[in-house]
C-alpha cells in the first residue's frame, strides 16, 4: 500500500511540476463594431503551428503552451489578422476585437487548410452573407433553400425548403435555433422556411462523423445561432420583398455590457389580395319574377409571420446571460357570408374556417469560464409546436311563426411541448486534447390530435358534443456524452467519444450507447484522408399525411410497440486544398436505418384504425421497417477573390423495406436521386455591385402510377362521365409496386444582381433575382388522365419563369 501512495505521489508531482511549465492564454474573440462574438476563429502562435486552436459557438478559446513566449495570432474570415507577442510568466486572459477587412484572401486560405487538418468530415459552415447574395424566389433570402445547394442534400418538391440528407426523411433532420429543436420549419405550405435571415448569425450543417454532442435524430444536424445584438451603437436593417418584409433593430441597452436584437417580418399576400376580393367575392341577385333576394360575400386570406428576439447581458468577464425567443405562425382563413329572401321567408348563413400552425421556442442560457481551460455553457428551453384547425357555421332562418337556428363547431388540435436543460463543458488540458462533455434532459408532452364536434338546432331541440381523439402522452429524455479530439502525432488524430442515451414512456425504458469515431491521417498540411462512423438513436416518430398537402404531420413517441429508430453511418474522404486556391472534398457513405415508421397501406392520420378501437389509435396505424443509403460526393469551392462558388455533386441510393407494404420488396424511397448537381458562382464587381449564378439539376424522383385500369363496375365499360364536353370512363386502378416510375429529370438556371450605395443615413440595396430563367416545366405533382380512350401521365408545374425584386436600407 506504502508503495502504491508513494508512485502516486511521484506521478502527481511530476505532472504538478509539467503543469508548471506550461501556461495558457484564453478568453474570447467578438466583432470590434458591434461586440458579437465571433465562431470559428484560428487561435494560433504562429511561431510553432503545434499550438492552435478554434473559438466555440461563444467566441471562446483556451490555448496552452510551453514557450514564454508566443506571438498570438488570430484570424477570422472577412477579418483582419490580429497578432500580438505575449511573454508568459503567468496564466493570461484578453479579449480580442477584430476588425472588418476587405482583403480575405489569406485568412480564407488559413480556413480551408484548417479544415483538412481537422478530424470533423461532412461539416459545412455556411456564410450568411454568400446565404444573402444567392438567388432568390419571390424576394425572399431562404436558408434551407441554400442548404439544398450542397453535396448530399436534396429538395423536395419543386419550389419547397425541405431536405434530405443522405436518404434520410426530413424528420430525422436536428434542426436548432440558439439550441432548441424546431419541430416545424416550414411557413407558406413548405415554401419558405421560419429562418429570418437577418437575425441569423452562423449555420452549420453535419451530414455525418456527428460530435457526440449532438443527437436524437438519424441524418443530419442544422445548427443555427441567431445574431446576439450589437453591444456597441444602434443599428438596423428595412427589407421589403414582393410578398414579405421585416425589420430589424439591434443595439446596446448598457453599452458594452447588455445588448438586444428584435427582427420582424411578415407577408402581406392577405393585404394585397384584400381589394381584389371585395372587387370579386361579393355577388348580389334580384328575381324580377318571384321577388327573391340573394346576396353572397366570400373573404378570406393567407399570410405568415415571425418574430426574434434575444437579449445578452455581461455579468462578469468571465460570465455571460443570452434570453433569446423566437414565435411563428401561419394563418389561412376563409369567410362565407349569405343572406337571402325566399318566399318572404328571410334567412342567413355565416361560415368560418381557420387553418394555423406555428412554432414558439425560448432559451435561457449561462456561459461561465470556471478556470484558465474550462468552459461551461448551462442552458434552459422552452419549445412548442402546435396545429390547428377550426370551422364554425351558424345557419338562421325566421318566417312568421318562429325563429329556426342551426350551429356547428369543429375543431382539431395537435402538437408537443418540450421542456429541456443541458449542461456542456469545454476542456482543454493541452493542445493535444480538446475534450467536451455534457448533460442533458427533455421533458416531451405529445398532443397527438384532439377532435371536437358540436351540433345545436332549435326546433326541434337538439344539442349534441363529442370530443375524441388519441391521448396524451408524456415521455422523458435523458443523454450523457463525452469525447476528446486527440492529436496523437503530426499526421495522425482521432476523435473518440460515444453518448449513451435514455427514453422512458408509459412503463418501457430504452437505453442506448451510441459511439463515435473519427480519424484524420495527414499526407502534407494541404491534403489529408479522413474517417468517421457514428451511430445515432431517434426517439420521436413522424407521422406524415402523404394525401393532404398540409402540415397535420405529427410527432409521437417510441413506445413499447413502436420501439424507437436507429441508424449507423460510416464515412471516409479525401480533403485537399489545391494551390492555396480550391478546395477539394471527396467523400463516400454508407448508412443503415431500422425501425422507421410508415403508415400501412391504406391508412392514413385520419382513417379509421383497422384494428379497432379509439386509444392509441396510431400504433394500429403503423408498421416499422429498414432503409439503405449510400453514395459519394464530391464538393469543390473556391472561397478566395472576386470570383468564388462551388460544384457540388452527389451519386446515391436510397431505399426502404417494410413488411406488409409493396408485398414486403424492397422499394426505391421517394426521393431517391441518382445524380445531383449544383453550380453556384458569385462574382463581386466591387464592394457594391455582385451577381450570382445557381444551377441545379436532379434525376428524376419514383413516384407511385397505376399498370392498369379496369373500367367501371364489374368489369363492364358503360359508366361514365363527362368534363367539359369529354367523355372520361371510370374505374378501378391496379397499383404495381410502390415508387414504380420516375419523373423527368429536375433542372433550372438561377440569376441574382445586388446594388448597393453609401448613402448620408445608411446603406441602400436593390436586389434582383430570376428563378427558372429558362422556363424549364419541372414537375410539382403527376396524375395520370384517361380522356377519349387514352391514358397520359399530365405534370404540373407551379414555377415558370419567376421574376422577383427586392429592397433594403441598412443604418
Amino acid at each position: 500500500m506504502r508503495k502504491i501512495f508513494f508512485l502516486l505521489t511521484v506521478i502527481f508531482l511530476f505532472f504538478n511540476r509539467l503543469e508548471a511549465q506550461h501556461h495558457t492564454i484564453n478568453g474570447y474573440v467578438e466583432d470590434a463594431s458591434t461586440g458579437e462574438r465571433l465562431i470559428g476563429c484560428i487561435v494560433r502562435d504562429a511561431n510553432n503551428d503545434k499550438f492552435v486552436t478554434t473559438t466555440n459557438t461563444f467566441g471562446f478559446f483556451s490555448l496552452k503552451t510551453n514557450k514564454s513566449t508566443i506571438k498570438l495570432q488570430i484570424m477570422y474570415i472577412g477579418y483582419k489578422t490580429f497578432e500580438q507577442e505575449f511573454t508568459l510568466s503567468s496564466d493570461t486572459s484578453i479579449t480580442v476585437e477584430l476588425e472588418l477587412e476587405n482583403e480575405i484572401d489569406k485568412v480564407v486560405v488559413t480556413a480551408d487548410r484548417q479544415n483538412v487538418q481537422s478530424t470533423q468530415m461532412s461539416k459545412i459552415d455556411i456564410s450568411i452573407s454568400k446565404v444573402q447574395k444567392l438567388p432568390v424566389i419571390f424576394g425572399e433570402t431562404d436558408l434551407l433553400k441554400s442548404l439544398q445547394l450542397m453535396p448530399g442534400v436534396q429538395s423536395g418538391t419543386e419550389g419547397s425548403n425541405g431536405i434530405y440528407v443522405r436518404g434520410g426523411g426530413p424528420d430525422q433532420n436536428l434542426i436548432l435555433l440558439d439550441g432548441v429543436p424546431v419541430y416545424n420549419v416550414s411557413h407558406m405550405f413548405g415554401f419558405f422556411s421560419v429562418f429570418n435571415t437577418a437575425a441569423i448569425k452562423n449555420v452549420t450543417l453535419y451530414k455525418g462523423g456527428f460530435p457526440a454532442r449532438f443527437g436524437g435524430r438519424l441524418s443530419s444536424v442544422v445548427d443555427v445561432q441567431m445574431k446576439d445584438g450589437n453591444l456597441k451603437k444602434l443599428s438596423g436593417s428595412v427589407s421589403v420583398g414582393i410578398i414579405a418584409s421585416k425589420f430589424t433593430i439591434e443595439g446596446p441597452i448598457k453599452k458594452d455590457k447588455t445588448s438586444f436584437i428584435f427582427s420582424a417580418r411578415r407577408t402581406y399576400i392577405d393585404l394585397l389580395a384584400k381589394p381584389f376580393i371585395a372587387m370579386f367575392g361579393t355577388s348580389t341577385y334580384n328575381d324580377p319574377y318571384s321577388n327573391n333576394t340573394y346576396k353572397d360575400k366570400n373573404s378570406g386570406g393567407y399570410y405568415f409571420y415571425d418574430l426574434n428576439a434575444k437579449i445578452t447581458h455581461k455579468l462578469t468577464d468571465k460570465d455571460r446571460l443570452f434570453l433569446s425567443f423566437y414565435a411563428g405562425q401561419d394563418i389561412a382563413n376563409y369567410k362565407y357570408e349569405s343572406i337571402e329572401e325566399y318566399n318572404g321567408t328571410p334567412s342567413s348563413e355565416n361560415t368560418k374556417f381557420q387553418l394555423a400552425w406555428g412554432n414558439i421556442i425560448a432559451a435561457a442560457r449561462w456561459n461561465h469560464t470556471f478556470k484558465k481551460n474550462l468552459f461551461v455553457n448551462t442552458t434552459f428551453t422552452y419549445s412548442r409546436f402546435n396545429f390547428g384547425v377550426d370551422f364554425d357555421n351558424y345557419y338562421e332562418e325566421t318566417d312568421s311563426a318562429e325563429k329556426y337556428t342551426e350551429t356547428y363547431n369543429a375543431a382539431y388540435s395537435s402538437g408537443i411541448d418540450d421542456l429541456a436543460m443541458m449542461v456542456n463543458f469545454d476542456y482543454l488540458p493541452n493542445v493535444n486534447h480538446k475534450i467536451k462533455f455534457g448533460l442533458s434532459g427533455i421533458y416531451h408532452h405529445f398532443r397527438p390530435g384532439t377532435v371536437n364536434f358540436a351540433f345545436e338546432i332549435s326546433n326541434p331541440p337538439a344539442k349534441y358534443d363529442s370530443t375524441f381523439g388519441s391521448a396524451d402522452l408524456y415521455a422523458s429524455e435523458f443523454a450523457a456524452y463525452a469525447e476528446d479530439d486527440i492529436t496523437l502525432t503530426k499526421w495522425l488524430k482521432v476523435n473518440v467519444g460515444g453518448r449513451i442515451s435514455s427514453f422512458m414512456v408509459r412503463d418501457t425504458v430504452y437505453f442506448h450507447p451510441e459511439p463515435r469515431v473519427a480519424a484524420r491521417i495527414l499526407f502534407t498540411k494541404n491534403l489529408s484522408l479522413k474517417f468517421s462512423y457514428a451511430e445515432m438513436m431517434q426517439y420521436l416518430h413522424f407521422l406524415t399525411n402523404n394525401t393532404v398537402g398540409l402540415p397535420i404531420d405529427l410527432w409521437m413517441p417510441a413506445t413499447d410497440i413502436t420501439v424507437p429508430e436507429q441508424s449507423w453511418q460510416a464515412a471516409t474522404g479525401v480533403s485537399w486544398l489545391i494551390k492555396n486556391k480550391v478546395t477539394l472534398s471527396v467523400e463516400g457513405f454508407y448508412k443503415e436505418m431500422n425501425n422507421l415508421i410508415e403508415f400501412k397501406e391504406g391508412e392514413s392520420i385520419f382513417s379509421k384504425p383497422s384494428e379497432g378501437g379509439m386509444g392509441e389509435v396510431w400504433e394500429q396505424k403503423v408498421v416499422q421497417g429498414e432503409g439503405l443509403a449510400y453514395g459519394a460526393e464530391l464538393f469543390l469551392q473556391k472561397n478566395t477573390g472576386k470570383f468564388t462558388g462551388w460544384i457540388a455533386y452527389t451519386l446515391s441510393w436510397t431505399t426502404r423495406t417494410f413488411a406488409g407494404i409493396n408485398y414486403g420488396k424492397t422499394f426505391p424511397y421517394k426521393y431517391d436521386r441518382r445524380h445531383d448537381i449544383s453550380i453556384v458562382g458569385m462574382y463581386d464587381f466591387n464592394e457594391n455591385i455582385n451577381m450570382a449564378m445557381t444551377w441545379v439539376y436532379g434525376s428524376g424522383t419514383p413516384v407511385t402510377l397505376a399498370e392498369a385500369e379496369f373500367l367501371g363496375p364489374f368489369g363492364t365499360t358503360d359508366v361514365t362521365y363527362t368534363i367539359n364536353g369529354r367523355t372520361t370512363y371510370s374505374g378501378y386502378s391496379f397499383y404495381g409496386n410502390r415508387n414504380n416510375y420516375r419523373l423527368p429529370a429536375y433542372h433550372r438556371l438561377d440569376f441574382s444582381l445586388n446594388i448597393s450605395k453609401q448613402k448620408k443615413r445608411g446603406k441602400r440595396t436593390w436586389s434582383f433575382s430570376v428563378y427558372n430563367a429558362y422556363n424549364h416545366i419541372n414537375p410539382f405533382y403527376t396524375m395520370l388522365v384517361n380522356e377519349d380512350n387514352k391514358t397520359y401521365l399530365q405534370i404540373v408545374s407551379i414555377f415558370p419563369i419567376m421574376p422577383s425584386i427586392s429592397y433594403k436600407f441598412e443604418w
